[in-house]
Protein backbone atom coordinates (compact mmCIF):
# COMPACT_ATOMS: atom_id res chain seq x y z
CA UNK A 1 0.00 0.00 0.00
CA UNK A 2 1.39 3.39 -1.04
CA UNK A 3 1.39 6.04 1.66
CA UNK A 4 1.23 9.68 0.61
CA UNK A 5 2.72 12.12 3.08
CA UNK A 6 0.39 14.97 3.98
CA UNK A 7 3.26 16.99 5.46
CA UNK A 8 4.94 17.62 2.10
CA UNK A 9 5.67 21.31 1.52
CA UNK A 10 6.87 22.29 -1.97
CA UNK A 11 10.16 24.20 -2.02
CA UNK A 12 9.34 27.64 -3.36
CA UNK A 13 12.00 29.50 -1.43
CA UNK A 14 14.56 29.64 -4.25
CA UNK A 15 14.24 32.94 -6.08
CA UNK A 16 15.11 33.08 -9.77
CA UNK A 17 18.49 34.57 -10.62
CA UNK A 18 18.56 37.79 -12.55
CA UNK A 19 19.40 36.92 -16.17
CA UNK A 20 20.10 40.30 -17.77
CA UNK A 21 23.58 41.71 -18.30
CA UNK A 22 22.98 44.52 -15.80
CA UNK A 23 21.71 41.91 -13.34
CA UNK A 24 24.99 40.05 -13.71
CA UNK A 25 26.82 43.26 -12.84
CA UNK A 26 24.67 43.83 -9.75
CA UNK A 27 25.36 40.29 -8.54
CA UNK A 28 29.14 40.86 -8.63
CA UNK A 29 31.07 42.75 -6.00
CA UNK A 30 34.15 44.88 -6.63
CA UNK A 31 36.36 41.80 -6.47
CA UNK A 32 34.10 39.82 -8.80
CA UNK A 33 32.38 37.84 -6.03
CA UNK A 34 28.66 37.13 -5.99
CA UNK A 35 27.13 39.64 -3.59
CA UNK A 36 23.59 38.31 -3.48
CA UNK A 37 21.51 35.45 -4.78
CA UNK A 38 18.67 37.43 -6.31
CA UNK A 39 15.21 38.75 -5.60
CA UNK A 40 11.89 37.01 -5.60
CA UNK A 41 9.45 38.46 -8.11
CA UNK A 42 6.30 39.41 -6.23
CA UNK A 43 2.81 39.08 -7.60
CA UNK A 44 1.11 36.47 -9.68
CA UNK A 45 0.66 36.20 -13.41
CA UNK A 46 -2.09 38.79 -13.44
CA UNK A 47 0.03 41.35 -11.57
CA UNK A 48 3.01 40.78 -13.89
CA UNK A 49 0.76 41.19 -16.91
CA UNK A 50 -0.49 44.51 -15.55
CA UNK A 51 3.07 45.69 -14.94
CA UNK A 52 4.08 44.80 -18.50
CA UNK A 53 1.01 46.59 -19.82
CA UNK A 54 2.01 49.75 -17.94
CA UNK A 55 5.57 49.53 -19.23
CA UNK A 56 4.44 49.33 -22.84
CA UNK A 57 5.25 47.08 -25.76
CA UNK A 58 8.55 45.22 -26.08
CA UNK A 59 10.33 44.05 -29.23
CA UNK A 60 12.68 41.08 -29.03
CA UNK A 61 15.73 40.97 -31.32
CA UNK A 62 18.59 38.53 -31.84
CA UNK A 63 21.69 40.44 -32.93
CA UNK A 64 24.97 38.80 -33.83
CA UNK A 65 28.43 39.27 -35.33
CA UNK A 66 30.62 37.00 -37.46
CA UNK A 67 33.88 37.21 -39.39
CA UNK A 68 32.92 35.24 -42.50
CA UNK A 69 36.39 35.18 -44.10
CA UNK A 70 34.73 35.91 -47.47
CA UNK A 71 31.15 36.30 -48.64
CA UNK A 72 31.84 34.84 -52.07
CA UNK A 73 29.69 31.73 -52.43
CA UNK A 74 28.43 31.92 -48.84
CA UNK A 75 25.33 34.13 -49.17
CA UNK A 76 22.70 31.38 -49.16
CA UNK A 77 24.57 29.35 -46.54
CA UNK A 78 24.77 32.38 -44.21
CA UNK A 79 21.07 33.10 -44.74
CA UNK A 80 20.21 29.49 -43.84
CA UNK A 81 22.24 29.74 -40.61
CA UNK A 82 20.55 33.03 -39.65
CA UNK A 83 17.11 31.59 -40.32
CA UNK A 84 17.84 28.40 -38.39
CA UNK A 85 19.36 30.30 -35.44
CA UNK A 86 16.61 32.98 -35.62
CA UNK A 87 19.09 35.86 -35.98
CA UNK A 88 17.44 39.14 -37.05
CA UNK A 89 20.52 41.35 -37.51
CA UNK A 90 24.08 40.21 -38.19
CA UNK A 91 27.27 42.28 -38.47
CA UNK A 92 29.75 40.63 -40.83
CA UNK A 93 33.46 41.33 -41.31
CA UNK A 94 36.08 40.46 -43.95
CA UNK A 95 33.37 40.17 -46.62
CA UNK A 96 35.85 40.89 -49.46
CA UNK A 97 33.04 42.31 -51.59
CA UNK A 98 33.98 45.41 -53.57
CA UNK A 99 31.47 48.26 -53.80
CA UNK A 100 28.82 49.96 -51.66
CA UNK A 101 25.50 48.29 -52.34
CA UNK A 102 22.68 46.24 -50.85
CA UNK A 103 22.12 42.68 -52.05
CA UNK A 104 19.56 40.00 -51.20
CA UNK A 105 21.02 36.77 -49.82
CA UNK A 106 18.60 33.90 -49.42
CA UNK A 107 14.86 34.41 -49.38
CA UNK A 108 14.32 36.71 -46.40
CA UNK A 109 17.65 38.47 -45.80
CA UNK A 110 19.39 41.49 -47.31
CA UNK A 111 23.00 42.57 -46.85
CA UNK A 112 24.26 46.17 -46.85
CA UNK A 113 28.01 46.14 -47.47
CA UNK A 114 31.06 48.23 -48.30
CA UNK A 115 34.51 47.31 -49.57
CA UNK A 116 37.30 48.75 -51.70
CA UNK A 117 39.27 45.58 -52.39
CA UNK A 118 38.00 42.12 -53.32
CA UNK A 119 41.03 40.49 -51.67
CA UNK A 120 40.92 41.97 -48.15
CA UNK A 121 38.75 43.68 -45.52
CA UNK A 122 35.15 44.72 -46.17
CA UNK A 123 32.27 45.01 -43.69
CA UNK A 124 28.50 44.62 -43.86
CA UNK A 125 25.22 44.28 -41.98
CA UNK A 126 22.66 41.59 -42.83
CA UNK A 127 19.02 42.34 -41.99
CA UNK A 128 15.92 40.23 -41.96
CA UNK A 129 13.59 41.35 -44.76
CA UNK A 130 10.98 42.73 -42.35
CA UNK A 131 13.52 45.26 -40.97
CA UNK A 132 14.83 46.50 -44.34
CA UNK A 133 12.04 49.08 -44.67
CA UNK A 134 13.00 50.39 -41.20
CA UNK A 135 16.45 51.52 -42.37
CA UNK A 136 16.75 55.31 -42.15
CA UNK A 137 20.45 55.84 -42.80
CA UNK A 138 23.51 53.92 -43.97
CA UNK A 139 27.02 55.25 -43.22
CA UNK A 140 29.86 53.59 -45.09
CA UNK A 141 32.89 55.12 -43.38
CA UNK A 142 35.61 52.77 -44.65
CA UNK A 143 36.18 49.13 -45.53
CA UNK A 144 36.59 48.54 -41.77
CA UNK A 145 33.66 50.54 -40.31
CA UNK A 146 30.03 51.02 -41.37
CA UNK A 147 26.74 51.67 -39.55
CA UNK A 148 23.00 51.41 -40.08
CA UNK A 149 20.26 53.37 -38.33
CA UNK A 150 16.86 51.68 -37.95
CA UNK A 151 13.59 52.80 -36.43
CA UNK A 152 11.79 49.89 -34.76
CA UNK A 153 8.44 50.72 -33.16
CA UNK A 154 9.60 54.30 -32.60
CA UNK A 155 12.96 53.25 -31.08
CA UNK A 156 16.15 54.36 -32.85
CA UNK A 157 18.65 51.51 -33.10
CA UNK A 158 22.16 52.01 -34.55
CA UNK A 159 24.01 48.86 -35.66
CA UNK A 160 27.77 49.27 -36.22
CA UNK A 161 29.95 46.66 -37.92
CA UNK A 162 33.71 46.91 -37.33
CA UNK A 163 36.83 45.02 -38.37
CA UNK A 164 39.99 46.03 -36.50
CA UNK A 165 43.48 45.52 -38.00
CA UNK A 166 45.31 42.35 -37.04
CA UNK A 167 48.01 42.23 -34.38
CA UNK A 168 50.83 42.48 -36.94
CA UNK A 169 49.50 45.65 -38.64
CA UNK A 170 51.12 49.03 -38.17
CA UNK A 171 50.10 51.22 -35.25
CA UNK A 172 49.01 54.02 -37.61
CA UNK A 173 46.44 51.74 -39.25
CA UNK A 174 45.08 50.68 -35.84
CA UNK A 175 44.79 54.29 -34.67
CA UNK A 176 42.93 55.18 -37.89
CA UNK A 177 40.40 52.42 -37.22
CA UNK A 178 39.71 53.55 -33.64
CA UNK A 179 39.48 57.18 -34.79
CA UNK A 180 36.82 56.20 -37.37
CA UNK A 181 34.89 54.22 -34.76
CA UNK A 182 35.05 57.17 -32.34
CA UNK A 183 33.63 59.50 -35.02
CA UNK A 184 30.73 57.15 -35.70
CA UNK A 185 29.89 56.93 -31.99
CA UNK A 186 30.13 60.69 -31.48
CA UNK A 187 27.69 61.26 -34.36
CA UNK A 188 24.98 59.14 -32.67
CA UNK A 189 22.67 61.02 -30.25
CA UNK A 190 22.89 59.91 -26.62
CA UNK A 191 19.25 58.82 -26.43
CA UNK A 192 19.55 56.27 -29.26
CA UNK A 193 20.46 52.61 -28.83
CA UNK A 194 23.79 51.41 -30.21
CA UNK A 195 24.97 47.84 -30.79
CA UNK A 196 28.48 47.22 -32.11
CA UNK A 197 29.34 43.84 -33.59
CA UNK A 198 33.02 43.61 -34.45
CA UNK A 199 36.10 41.49 -34.90
CA UNK A 200 38.48 43.55 -32.75
CA UNK A 201 41.41 41.12 -33.12
CA UNK A 202 42.21 41.53 -29.42
CA UNK A 203 41.73 39.68 -26.14
CA UNK A 204 40.08 41.58 -23.28
CA UNK A 205 41.04 38.69 -21.01
CA UNK A 206 39.45 36.84 -18.12
CA UNK A 207 38.55 38.81 -14.99
CA UNK A 208 37.58 42.47 -14.69
CA UNK A 209 39.62 43.92 -11.81
CA UNK A 210 39.69 47.68 -12.27
CA UNK A 211 37.34 47.56 -15.27
CA UNK A 212 34.11 46.42 -13.59
CA UNK A 213 32.12 49.32 -15.10
CA UNK A 214 32.65 48.19 -18.73
CA UNK A 215 33.04 44.39 -18.65
CA UNK A 216 32.28 41.22 -16.73
CA UNK A 217 34.56 38.45 -15.51
CA UNK A 218 33.95 35.90 -18.24
CA UNK A 219 36.52 36.60 -20.94
CA UNK A 220 39.12 34.15 -22.23
CA UNK A 221 42.80 33.90 -21.24
CA UNK A 222 44.97 37.00 -20.77
CA UNK A 223 44.55 40.53 -22.10
CA UNK A 224 46.85 41.83 -24.83
CA UNK A 225 47.55 45.34 -26.18
CA UNK A 226 44.72 45.17 -28.73
CA UNK A 227 42.32 43.98 -26.00
CA UNK A 228 43.30 46.98 -23.87
CA UNK A 229 42.33 49.22 -26.80
CA UNK A 230 38.85 47.63 -26.75
CA UNK A 231 38.50 48.28 -23.01
CA UNK A 232 39.75 51.88 -23.38
CA UNK A 233 37.21 52.48 -26.18
CA UNK A 234 34.42 51.09 -23.99
CA UNK A 235 35.40 53.48 -21.19
CA UNK A 236 35.55 56.47 -23.56
CA UNK A 237 32.09 55.77 -24.98
CA UNK A 238 30.50 54.45 -21.76
CA UNK A 239 29.81 51.03 -23.26
CA UNK A 240 29.84 47.47 -21.98
CA UNK A 241 31.47 44.39 -23.53
CA UNK A 242 28.39 42.17 -23.59
CA UNK A 243 30.16 38.80 -24.13
CA UNK A 244 31.94 39.00 -20.81
CA UNK A 245 28.84 39.44 -18.60
CA UNK A 246 27.40 35.94 -19.01
CA UNK A 247 28.87 32.87 -17.39
CA UNK A 248 29.15 30.20 -20.10
CA UNK A 249 31.25 27.15 -20.71
CA UNK A 250 34.53 28.00 -22.41
CA UNK A 251 33.20 26.39 -25.60
CA UNK A 252 30.48 29.09 -25.71
CA UNK A 253 32.99 31.92 -25.10
CA UNK A 254 35.72 31.06 -27.63
CA UNK A 255 35.07 32.89 -30.93
CA UNK A 256 38.22 31.92 -32.86
CA UNK A 257 39.72 28.46 -33.34
CA UNK A 258 42.70 27.69 -35.54
CA UNK A 259 44.87 24.67 -34.94
CA UNK A 260 45.64 24.68 -31.22
CA UNK A 261 44.67 28.35 -30.72
CA UNK A 262 41.40 29.07 -28.92
CA UNK A 263 40.77 32.76 -28.27
CA UNK A 264 38.08 35.43 -28.00
CA UNK A 265 38.40 38.23 -30.55
CA UNK A 266 34.79 38.88 -31.68
CA UNK A 267 32.64 41.05 -29.41
CA UNK A 268 29.26 42.72 -29.07
CA UNK A 269 29.13 46.08 -27.30
CA UNK A 270 26.21 48.27 -26.25
CA UNK A 271 25.68 51.36 -24.10
CA UNK A 272 25.96 50.65 -20.37
CA UNK A 273 22.54 52.21 -19.81
CA UNK A 274 20.97 49.61 -22.13
CA UNK A 275 22.67 46.53 -20.64
CA UNK A 276 19.41 45.73 -18.83
CA UNK A 277 17.86 45.04 -22.24
CA UNK A 278 20.37 42.24 -22.96
CA UNK A 279 19.21 38.93 -21.53
CA UNK A 280 21.74 36.51 -23.03
CA UNK A 281 24.88 36.38 -25.17
CA UNK A 282 26.89 33.36 -26.30
CA UNK A 283 28.87 31.80 -29.12
CA UNK A 284 26.94 29.61 -31.58
CA UNK A 285 28.74 26.30 -32.06
CA UNK A 286 28.21 23.59 -34.65
CA UNK A 287 28.06 25.85 -37.74
CA UNK A 288 30.61 25.74 -40.57
CA UNK A 289 29.78 28.90 -42.53
CA UNK A 290 33.12 30.41 -41.40
CA UNK A 291 36.25 28.29 -41.22
CA UNK A 292 37.93 29.83 -38.15
CA UNK A 293 35.50 32.28 -36.54
CA UNK A 294 32.23 31.57 -34.75
CA UNK A 295 29.04 33.58 -34.60
CA UNK A 296 28.32 35.53 -31.40
CA UNK A 297 24.60 36.19 -30.77
CA UNK A 298 22.89 38.25 -28.06
CA UNK A 299 19.20 38.50 -27.21
CA UNK A 300 17.99 42.09 -26.83
CA UNK A 301 14.56 43.38 -25.79
CA UNK A 302 13.70 46.92 -26.81
CA UNK A 303 11.25 48.50 -24.39
CA UNK A 304 8.86 50.62 -26.43
CA UNK A 305 7.25 53.37 -24.36
CA UNK A 306 3.65 54.21 -25.02
CA UNK A 307 3.14 57.40 -26.97
CA UNK A 308 1.38 60.12 -25.01
CA UNK A 309 -1.85 61.32 -26.48
CA UNK A 310 -1.60 64.89 -27.77
CA UNK A 311 -3.56 67.41 -25.76
CA UNK A 312 -6.75 68.35 -27.58
CA UNK A 313 -7.60 72.04 -27.60
CA UNK A 314 -10.90 72.65 -25.85
CA UNK A 315 -13.74 73.96 -27.97
CA UNK A 316 -15.20 77.37 -27.19
CA UNK A 317 -18.88 77.03 -26.35
CA UNK A 318 -20.09 80.11 -28.24
CA UNK A 319 -23.75 79.04 -27.95
CA UNK A 320 -23.69 80.01 -24.29
CA UNK A 321 -23.70 83.68 -25.37
CA UNK A 322 -27.45 83.22 -25.98
CA UNK A 323 -27.84 83.47 -22.21
CA UNK A 324 -28.04 87.11 -21.11
CA UNK A 325 -25.81 86.66 -18.02
CA UNK A 326 -23.10 84.92 -19.97
CA UNK A 327 -23.26 87.48 -22.78
CA UNK A 328 -22.88 90.39 -20.34
CA UNK A 329 -19.92 88.70 -18.60
CA UNK A 330 -18.25 88.12 -21.97
CA UNK A 331 -18.65 91.81 -22.94
CA UNK A 332 -17.08 92.97 -19.67
CA UNK A 333 -14.08 90.65 -19.98
CA UNK A 334 -13.63 91.61 -23.64
CA UNK A 335 -13.53 95.34 -22.69
CA UNK A 336 -10.90 94.54 -20.03
CA UNK A 337 -8.84 92.61 -22.56
CA UNK A 338 -9.03 95.58 -25.00
CA UNK A 339 -7.95 98.02 -22.30
CA UNK A 340 -11.34 99.66 -21.86
CA UNK A 341 -11.71 100.56 -25.54
CA UNK A 342 -15.26 100.67 -26.92
CA UNK A 343 -14.19 100.68 -30.58
CA UNK A 344 -12.46 97.52 -31.82
CA UNK A 345 -8.90 97.82 -33.21
CA UNK A 346 -8.43 98.04 -36.99
CA UNK A 347 -6.16 94.94 -37.04
CA UNK A 348 -8.65 92.11 -37.40
CA UNK A 349 -6.13 89.30 -36.58
CA UNK A 350 -5.33 90.91 -33.22
CA UNK A 351 -9.01 91.48 -32.50
CA UNK A 352 -9.95 87.90 -33.43
CA UNK A 353 -7.21 86.50 -31.19
CA UNK A 354 -8.42 88.61 -28.23
CA UNK A 355 -12.02 87.47 -28.82
CA UNK A 356 -10.95 83.79 -28.99
CA UNK A 357 -8.87 83.98 -25.79
CA UNK A 358 -11.69 85.80 -23.98
CA UNK A 359 -14.17 83.22 -25.19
Amino acid sequence: MRIVSTNFIPDRSRPGLTTTAIGAVDLQGAGGNWATVGRRSRGGRRVRRQREKRKGKSVGLRIGTLNVGTMTGKGRELADVMERRKVDILCVQETRWKGSKARSIGAVFKQFYYGVDSKRNGVGVVLKEEFVRNVLEVKRVSDRVMSLKLEIEGVMLNVVSGYAPQVGCELEEKERFWSELDEVMESIPTGERVVIGADFNGHVGEGNTGDEEVMGRFGVKERNLEGQMVVDFAKRMDMGVVNTYFQKREEHRVTYKSGGRRTQVDYILCRRGNLKEISDCKVVVGESVARQHRMVVCRMTLMVCKKKRPEIEKKTKWWKLKKEECCEEFKQKLRQALGGQVVLPDDWETTAEVIRETG
